[in-house]
């Protein structure tokens, strides 16, 4: 997808160069109806340079039948059986029709449908028949018709693939805008649910919709959701991941500062935590709005579990996260620099299986690592049939083989599959990428300088966690700055009673405002 030269404004108004692909016809696209139909038809065959799956129709109207009118639709995106239902079959009786307001007798009396729009805009009228609506053009008349009429095929509503749960709806996303904003409204039965839609894409022009519950989500979230998202020109949008990369606050981060989710009782909880979530048309995966570090440890089932067995697992997540990170520079660091720290019998144990390892103890954990890491990858992208057998067999034989040839010892393999195990239990597949990116990382500060690389590792990411910000929410919130009220759903999960009171984000970053003013006050006293 290199074709994909986009140009995104930022705060220091940086501009990239543009595709010529967006701006081939521009000029000729962006200009009014002309009242000649025969006209108006030559255009739209030159804009699709006579593709076959345009089809128009044409009928004469009028006492003499001297005025021509045309249906034009893409074959594919409309639904075929509709169209002749209820917009052939209401105008082909009605010839006779006077040519006077030819086009608004046919808007208001013969066209049994809801979704009739009128413009003298061309590129709309594309734009819509390129969306699955019909365009409806009459003689003698610089405007058209916009029917929708929107019937191409999609794929049903299924269980997500990628976020599982034991106790849950079991309903996903789809490829489908409309039903994605039908199935989080089911949820939300509420008037303050409200949708804004844009077209982003110069040549795919795909609808982006943001949803928010109006008096929850902050007026500034929301508005700079809007600001960024116009601030965006790039040629295409084919996934969200397009418009998560171009939105995100910090760009050389490995954590996600954008959540993602194909689930619609996840987005719609975080709409009524005052989040905004955002909807690209074609793509099962709807985005959410700031995002913090916390929220990648919730699951869904969080919820519909005991609040006990909620925290319990939560504690295990957190846990699992600090072995996945450190679990191989923490091995590391003390079998190379730190045998004091050791028991006798475990330390004897440990240097009679390296005995004849010829590799130190970061190269074995390296090699081991990136043995893994290909066979995850292989099991992705191999046929589900067959992804799973070849990832457990080929870890099994590969490092049984391993460890008989003398190239790494029995404890390495025990610890890179701890690591492994642990790194699965993340809810979020985007921070388990960045624990695998940050784990490399810290072996090679274990490898250098022994425990102090490691503790200087987890200092500079804990800095760096600090300093992140999501659409102006510290990253790190509630841990720092500190909110009480919040810590009830960040590393436990209270009692449903406990949480009754509406915790948003909205009252978060108003907290964080305030205190700030609080702070700059205080400051001035003090001066």
């Amino acid at each position: 997808m290199s074709f994909n030269k986009f140009k995104f404004t930022t705060g220091s108004k940086k501009k990239l160069e543009n595709s010529s692909l967006s701006q081939h016809s521009e000029d000729e696209i962006l200009k009014p109806l002309q009242s000649s139909l025969r006209d108006n038809l030559e255009s739209f065959k030159k804009a699709f340079n006579n593709s076959p799956d345009i089809v128009i129709r044409e009928w004469n109207f009028g006492e003499n039948h001297s005025v021509q009118a045309a249906l034009i639709f893409v074959s594919g995106l409309v639904d075929n059986q509709f169209i002749n239902q209820f917009i052939m079959a209401p105008l082909v009786p009605f010839s006779n029709i006077p040519e006077e307001s030819l086009l608004d007798i046919f808007k208001q009396h013969l066209l049994p449908i809801g979704g009739v729009n009128e413009t003298n805009d061309f590129d709309s009228l594309l734009t819509g028949l390129l969306s699955g609506d019909t365009v409806f053009l009459c003689d003698s008349c610089d405007r058209g018709l916009l029917i929708d009429s929107k019937g191409w095929e999609s794929r049903g509503i299924e269980e997500p693939t990628s976020q599982y749960v034991i106790r849950g709806p079991k309903d996903g996303f789809t490829e489908n805008l409309t039903t994605n904003i039908a199935m989080v409204r089911r949820r939300i039965v509420n008037s303050n649910l409200w949708t804004e839609q844009y077209r982003i894409g110069k040549v795919t022009k795909t609808k982006v919709s943001i949803l928010y519950i109006q008096g929850i989500a902050s007026k500034k979230i929301i508005d700079e959701v809007r600001e960024r998202l116009k601030r965006i020109e790039i040629d295409g949008i084919l996934e969200s991941g397009y418009i998560e990369e171009l939105i995100q606050d910090n760009n050389f981060t490995v954590f996600p500062t954008v959540f993602n989710s194909e689930r619609p009782d996840v987005i719609a909880a975080g709409l009524l935590e005052g989040r905004v979530a955002i909807v690209v048309d074609g793509t099962p995966f709807v985005l959410m709005v700031p995002a913090l570090f916390t929220h990648f440890f919730q699951a869904a089932e969080d919820y519909y579990q005991r609040f006990d067995i909620s925290t319990l697992i939560r504690w295990l997540r957190y846990f699992a996260f600090i072995i996945a990170l450190l679990g191989p520079s923490l091995y590391i660091a003390i079998t190379t620099y730190h045998h004091d720290m050791l028991p006798p019998q475990i330390l004897i144990s440990l240097s009679a299986q390296r005995e004849g390892i010829p590799f130190p103890a970061f190269i074995e954990a390296l090699m081991m690592e990136l043995t893994f890491e290909l066979l995850r990858e292989a099991g992705i992208r191999l046929p589900r049939a067959v992804g799973q057998s070849i990832s457990i067999v080929g870890a099994l034989v590969i490092g049984q083989a391993a460890v008989e040839a003398g190239i790494v010892s029995a404890a390495m393999v025990i610890v890179v599959s701890i690591t492994a195990i642990a790194s699965f239990t993340m809810p979020s597949y985007s921070l388990s990428i960045s624990i695998r990116i940050l784990r490399f990382g810290m072996m090679g500060l274990a490898a250098c300088f022994g425990l102090f690389g490691v503790v200087a590792g987890v200092i500079m990411v804990i800095q760096h966690l600090c300093h992140l910000k999501s659409f102006g929410v510290s990253y790190m919130s509630p841990i720092t700055p500190v909110n009480i009220a919040m810590q009830r759903d960040t590393f436990i999960r209270a009692p449903w009673r406990l949480m009754q009171k509406n915790l948003s984000i909205a009252h978060l970053k108003e907290s964080i405002i305030n205190k700030k003013v609080i702070d700059n006050l205080k400051k001035k006293k003090g001066e």
